[in-house]
């Protein structure tokens, strides 16, 4: 009979319920989504889609403004509006839908326009993490775009018309402290060892040990002691091209002869050595994003309203300087070895990122106080995560979508010389939105009334490139007939799609994690792709 396997730790019931996500953007990610307040503009199809993939991993509450009753159009669409809801407020039905799907979150709605909102509360959306406004017309568009830009709240605006689906960011300043790399090599500092590492290293030489001994040594020292055996045939120099790196392999694998194995394998921490040629000997200069980031304004001229991002780059740029890289990351790759070796390598590198991660803490802290601000502001565990991961900080600023839509000439043209470009059906939805603006009704919202609109359409999308400086015309005219054959419809698939993409958006904004797009996505479901543009 099988010995039964070790129990895991124990779990918190909140840790099982999330564990998937715990697990992509970790406890401090999932303790920002918690304490966030996301209001939705308008509960349509997609505005629900959206809040569900928001609602279900656990944000802290939501308030929905809506000033429409539910129809039977709504009702065809809408996942969580019933036959029952037929004429209830909109935002009522979808906000009892909603949080029957997670008792942690608290939901409210109010029961009014976002014109009647504004216009009696000024500050009323101010007080959110994140402003998410589907279908909202562009005379609502505007004052609300302006508003949240000076106050530096992120908005989201979405729009989801039959097979179609449009998401645009607007934010002001948004920083990032773990973009979550796809390809991320490890940072071991062979090429410069600090003292502890170098002395630890220096005292190992590979060459001289038996056969057993050999076995359990780390890859990561075979690896230090050719770089150093290379070094000495080569000037100093480290290899860089392939060739060169093709020549310290062979300088590995020619090292140990295979005892008594004709098949000529290496010890397993040989082989790792070898692989670890590709990506363990790297440069610890500062990359010239992170260089940019710490030369940033925002970095150097520190004022009493500056955030703790900030203060804390501050203090990380006095360390490079003196240092002359980043904080060591702090962690080992696996690595076949006997357990004390590999240890004791670990240890180092631990201790290492501590002492860097305190010593930058320590200058954050008094940055703080010196700007008459609370060193409360600033945490350790904040501070430590920022060390380990600070060669993937990321500071994105985007544009005003009030200037945007008032600027006279938008940067689109290079995109317009695809013919099969998703930028025309963001011309198109431009000029939906003046149609809708113009004639408060969508485009073949009538069956009777389709050709007509769509001569009406095509009009207002000429005046739009006219205005901008476009050639005209530049969209076909079965994409515009296909997007007045709509009538103003959603689809709920299209919809469902759409909302989970902006829902990962919103949790990106939230927890810092990740790159957000910059800044204008268009989804096409007629031939399932998408594409990004930065406007």
């Amino acid at each position: 009979m099988a010995s039964p396997s070790p129990k895991s730790p124990e779990q918190s019931d909140k840790s099982k319920k999330y564990d998937r996500q715990l697990r992509l953007w970790g406890d401090h990610g999932q303790k920002l989504l918690e304490k966030s307040k996301i209001c939705l503009i308008n509960a349509t199809a997609l505005g629900t889609e959206i809040l569900k993939s928001l609602v279900l991993p656990g944000i802290g509450a939501f308030t929905i403004v809506d000033g429409e009753k539910v129809t039977e159009e709504d009702i065809g669409s809408n996942f969580f509006l019933e036959e029952t809801s037929i004429g209830m407020p909109r935002a009522q039905a979808a906000t009892q839908g909603l949080l029957e799907l997670n008792p942690d979150v608290r939901g409210d709605y109010i029961d009014e326009s976002p014109e009647h909102v504004m216009a009696h509360t000024q500050d009323f959306f101010n007080n959110f993490t994140v402003v998410i406004a589907t279908a909202l017309p562009e005379k609502v568009l505007m004052p609300l775009s302006r508003q949240l830009w000076a106050t530096g709240v992120p908005l989201v605006v979405c729009r989801s018309i039959g097979f179609l689906g449009y998401v645009r960011l607007q934010i002001k300043e948004h920083c990032v402290v773990e973009a979550h790399p796809d390809n991320e090599a490890p940072d071991l500092r062979l090429d410069k060892p600090w003292p502890a590492l170098r002395t630890h290293l220096d005292k190992v030489d590979v060459s001289s040990l038996g056969t057993k001994e050999r076995s359990h040594v780390p890859a990561l020292t075979i690896l230090y002691y050719y770089m150093q055996k290379y070094k000495e045939m080569h000037g100093g120099s480290l290899p860089k091209t392939r060739s060169e790196k093709d020549e310290l392999r062979k300088m590995i694998r020619t090292s140990l002869p295979p005892d008594g194995d004709t098949s000529g394998a290496l010890e397993e921490n040989y082989e790792q050595a070898v692989r670890f040629v590709n990506v363990c000997i790297n440069s610890i200069g500062v990359s010239a994003q992170i260089q940019a980031i710490l030369d940033d304004e925002r970095c150097t001229n520190l004022t009493s309203e500056s955030s703790s991002f900030w203060i804390i780059c501050a203090a990380l740029r006095e360390l490079v300087q003196s240092e002359g890289s980043l904080p060591v990351r702090g962690s080992l790759p696996d690595m076949a070895a006997d357990t004390t070796s590999y240890v004791t390598l670990q240890q180092l590198y631990q201790r290492q990122a501590q002492l860097q991660a305190e010593a930058v803490y320590r200058r954050a802290v008094q940055i703080a106080r010196s700007l008459g601000q609370s060193p409360d502001i600033i945490s350790e565990a904040e501070v430590k995560l920022f060390c380990k991961h600070s060669s993937e900080l990321y500071v994105l600023r985007g544009n005003c979508i009030a200037d945007e839509y008032q600027n006279s000439s938008p940067n689109i043209a290079p995109y317009l010389e695809d013919p099969e470009s998703l930028m025309f059906y963001y011309v198109i939805l431009r000029g939906l939105e003046r149609f809708i603006s113009e004639y408060n009704t969508y485009p073949g919202q009538f069956d009777d009334q389709v050709e007509p609109d769509v001569l009406k359409l095509k009009t207002l999308i000429g005046k739009l490139l006219s205005e901008w400086g476009c050639p005209t015309p530049v969209t076909s005219d079965d994409r515009v007939h296909e997007v007045c054959r709509y009538g103003g419809a959603e689809l709920h698939s299209v919809s469902a799609m759409l909302g989970g993409c902006t829902a990962h958006e919103v949790i990106k904004l939230i927890t810092h994690q990740y790159k957000p797009i910059n800044n204008t996505f268009i989804y096409d479901a007629i031939t399932s792709t998408s594409a990004t543009f930065f406007l």
